[in-house]
């Protein structure tokens, strides 16, 4: 069985992925489908990952949409703050023990029927915020170079922590989470705008879905 499990971005699977995603092929393989969002939406990403799956040769027998704290969530702006919990594990728990009873339910892959999730056609656009200067630099960096260690996508310069590649940046703010000194945020502007909207539409939970 294939388990593949992403971050959700802007809606969408990241497209940092899809290269990497595009090179699974798998020959009428069980496959689970799992995309993990910051409690405010997931739109296209979960039928956008079950058709990447699908198309490299996978049968998708269950996907689901878990929630995790947002990447933008932070002590001004909190959003699914220390998610996933206990009762998420929980809930992951139950799903692996439903995944197990669907295997053991299936006499022949060639019969499987075709998931339903959340979604449509075409897939939303993405919006260009790529090239956004939105981090401030305070005094306060000691330049121990955690932050360049934990980009993703190497977008801070290795010799001067203080450059960023807005053009590599993908706004995942793991430079700002990992800062033991706290000499890294959100300058005012459209990111913060929208972190601080997230916060205050977003305070109600909402429970991981799942689809078999």
């Amino acid at each position: 069985m294939l388990v593949v499990a992403v971050p959700v971005y802007i809606g969408r699977v990241p497209a940092l992925l899809s290269e990497w995603l595009h090179e699974i092929k798998v020959d009428k393989t069980p496959t689970v489908c799992i995309v993990v969002y910051g409690n405010f939406g997931y739109e296209d990403a979960l039928l956008e990952l079950k058709d990447i799956t699908k198309n490299s040769g996978g049968i998708p027998i269950a996907c689901a949409a878990f929630i995790g704290e947002h990447a933008f969530s932070s002590s001004d702006t909190p959003i699914a703050v220390s998610r996933p919990d206990t009762t998420d594990l929980n809930h992951a728990e139950m799903f692996g023990h439903k995944i197990n009873k669907t295997l053991q339910s299936i006499s022949s892959l060639d019969h499987i029927s075709d998931i339903n999730v959340p979604g449509k056609y075409p897939y939303k656009d993405l919006e260009d915020l790529l090239s956004v200067d939105f981090i401030a630099i305070s005094d306060k960096c000691i330049k121990c170079g955690v932050c360049e260690e934990s980009c993703p996508v190497g977008a801070i310069d290795f010799e001067n922590y203080f450059l960023i590649d807005k053009e590599k940046c993908i706004l995942c703010c793991a430079c700002i989470k990992c800062c033991s000194e706290n000499a890294r945020m959100m300058k005012e502007g459209i990111v913060k705008d929208i972190a601080i909207r997230v916060s205050e539409t977003c305070k109600e939970r909402k429970e991981p879905g799942f689809f078999f």
